[in-house]
């Protein structure tokens, strides 16, 4: 999560104390026994909305204070008798509030943490490696087109095969290359496959592409991963939200490719594109 100063963090806190007011102030009486309250499924919306606003959507912190936003009954039996019903939803509300005030503690730990970190250099686009990382399976034509192409506009193309092995696997041969600000991923029809609920096989690319694929997507983020799809290649659905790029014969790959190192902050000379 990118750095925050202590003004925003300071805001962060005082958002939480709000939902936490809210949650003590809560009239549980004047609730009505159902599914969910409309008063409940408002205040969990907001406490929800508030966790995003601290510590960023679906993050390790995100995730540790989500619970709180927990409010309706869960239990069965609440919903046929009030008291139960009440009952579960004050211990709810309990539970967030202590969530919540934890929240507010590791917070102000940034805080502090904030006041002894000299300020972060900021080094200038240049200053990235040129070094990108080509993953790549069976066609080798594909792989030297885009090896050639960045060697053409002025990056390193890292092919792993033409790394030394020096007694490594795969996996920590690729780990080696620490010094790799990019990468690009071949998606070709290498392989065929289907699920056990389909009869047709599909074209596939290989399973180690895919895996470096969600590695390097792991390793340097979405942004910094640019798919090269050549053909009708079978994509797994949990790479749905990843943006392709056809490799067409037109070349028009070459410009997509410059524009996506651009857009990661490389220098690039879009001239030398063609």
């Amino acid at each position: 999560m990118p750095t925050r100063s202590p003004e925003v963090i300071e805001r962060g806190i005082g958002r939480l104390q709000e939902r936490i007011d809210a949650l003590t102030s809560l009239d549980v009486q004047a609730l009505k026994n159902e599914i969910m309250p409309p008063e409940l499924a408002a205040l969990s919306a907001a406490i929800a909305d508030t966790l995003e606003r601290c510590f960023g959507k679906e993050t390790t912190a995100y995730r540790r204070y989500k619970p709180a936003t927990a409010l309706r009954p869960l239990k069965s039996k609440s919903y046929s008798n009030e008291f139960y019903f009440r009952q579960e939803v004050r211990e709810n509300c309990v539970r967030s509030v202590a969530l919540l005030q934890d929240a507010q503690r590791a917070l102000r730990e940034d805080i502090e943490d904030a006041k002894h970190v000299a300020p972060e250099q900021i080094f200038p686009s240049t200053t990235l490696s040129r070094r990108v990382f080509v993953v790549h399976g069976h066609d080798d034509g594909a792989r030297e087109a885009v090896a050639r192409f960045l060697e053409k506009i002025g990056f390193e193309a890292i092919i792993l095969h033409e790394q030394a092995n020096q007694g490594r696997t795969v996996i920590e041969k690729i780990e080696a290359q620490g010094n790799v600000r990019f990468a690009v991923v071949l998606l070709t029809p290498d392989d065929v496959g289907r699920s056990v609920k389909e009869d047709e096989l599909r074209p596939r690319a290989r399973q180690n592409v895919l895996l470096e694929l969600g590695y390097f997507i792991g390793k340097l983020g979405r942004d910094k991963v640019c798919a090269l799809k050549r053909g009708d290649v079978d994509i797994p659905s949990d790479f749905a939200g990843v943006v392709w790029e056809k490799m067409d014969d037109g070349n028009g790959w070459k410009l997509s490719l410059a524009k996506e190192l651009k857009a990661a902050g490389h220098d690039v000379d879009l001239n030398k594109a063609f």
